[in-house]
């Protein structure tokens, strides 16, 4: 039988930005990394699954074998240089559409205009919440952040396609659901205001939530595994069950990004609640040719309508097409299996292919 998601579709529904700048070999493989710390004596961050996953998608696009040594593939990159690697890269990805998240960035990183520019796709803004609240901060007081956060706000998601938070890392996903009280915002942010630093309390994240469901817009909500600022045990997307619940009544798509391990969480959640998305984002591009088990397990109980695909692509251009490769070979194994075991039909397994790729991200954030 042909590939179903030969020449697949696919909407990046959450990424970041690249870096253009020459690295070093230390330097590009700490970007392959959540990590932000060297490699330990002796190891590479590059012998891991997402190195051999380099190896095989990206070696044939700089023009070398599948499965080059990594140090002739990072003698080809220099080669080249790092424009012609960025543009050869995202355009390999076969990109519709990009979706990237606003918030804060390391120096020498492109603007995300020039990333769609390099992907040959549309790049649509997701406005980061917690760095929307930290950038109006400083010329309010207690009692008018709260009007101030709103009215940034609204100019902020008049140019995009989705808000995002990561609460995650700040506090927890274990948060009260309520929406929280003026007076109770004004004191969390008289706190915020005197004692300074990020923004953590969770009165405060509670605020950015309920005012991103009354922007209207998807709220993608950082879930499972990240860099090691999060604290794993409180990023289980099934903390946020609580919050689904309040939120049903408004309707407002909320985007589990990430998941894993706790992906089937993620599924149960979208099972159960109309307006909740599992995104695999992260695990696609990391986990490698294991992302074939975990994409399976992913739509073991989400409806097939509710799972999105993006890769949350962060510095290396590499990294998008890494994912997207992934995602489209993985979905093959996992659909094809299905249509051999007699539970699809090659039809039922295309249109599953293309919802995952596209079509569920194009209706969830009413993309054209």
């Amino acid at each position: 039988m042909a590939p179903l998601t030969e020449d697949l579709p696919l909407i990046d529904g959450h990424c970041h930005t690249i870096t253009t700048a020459p690295l070093d070999d230390a330097a590009f493989a700490l970007w392959c990394t959540e990590a932000d710390e060297p490699s330990a004596a002796g190891t590479s961050y590059l012998d891991s699954r997402l190195g051999l996953a380099l190896r095989r998608w990206c070696a044939p696009v700089l023009d070398l074998p599948a499965h080059a040594p990594v140090e002739e593939y990072l003698r080809r990159r220099r080669r080249l240089g790092p424009d012609e690697v960025a543009g050869r890269m995202l355009r390999a990805a076969g990109l519709s559409a990009l979706l990237v998240d606003t918030g804060p960035v390391a120096g020498g990183l492109v603007d995300r205009s020039v990333l769609g520019t390099l992907a040959q796709a549309p790049a649509h803004a997701v406005v980061r919440l917690e760095l929307l609240a930290e950038q109006v901060a400083p010329g309010t007081g207690a009692d008018g952040f709260a009007d101030a956060f709103a009215a940034a706000l609204d100019e902020a998601v008049a140019g995009a396609v989705a808000t995002k938070s990561i609460a995650a890392y700040r506090h927890g996903l274990d948060l009260d659901p309520a929406r929280p009280r003026a007076h109770e915002v004004s004191a969390a942010a008289g706190r915020w205001l005197r004692d300074g630093g990020r923004l953590s309390d969770p009165v405060l994240l509670r605020h950015m939530l309920w005012s991103a469901v009354d922007a209207g817009l998807p709220i993608q909500l950082h879930t499972g595994f990240g860099d090691r600022d999060v604290a794993l045990a409180r990023a289980d997307p099934a903390l946020l069950q609580p919050f689904c619940e309040a939120t049903l009544p408004f309707g407002v798509p909320l985007v589990l990004l990430h998941c894993y391990p706790y992906h089937r969480q993620a599924g149960w959640l979208a099972s159960v609640y109309p307006h909740v998305y599992a995104d695999v984002g992260l695990g696609v591009t990391q986990l490698g040719a294991r992302a074939t088990a975990v994409l399976g397990e992913f739509l073991e109980l989400a409806p097939f309508g509710k799972v999105l695909y993006s890769s949350d692509a962060y510095g290396l251009p590499e990294l998008y097409l890494i994912a997207a490769a992934q995602l489209r070979h993985s979905l093959d194994l996992v659909l094809a299996e299905t249509v051999a075991d007699g539970a699809a039909s090659p039809a039922d397994a295309r249109r599953v292919a293309e919802q995952v790729g596209a079509g569920n991200a194009a209706r969830v954030y009413g993309l054209s």
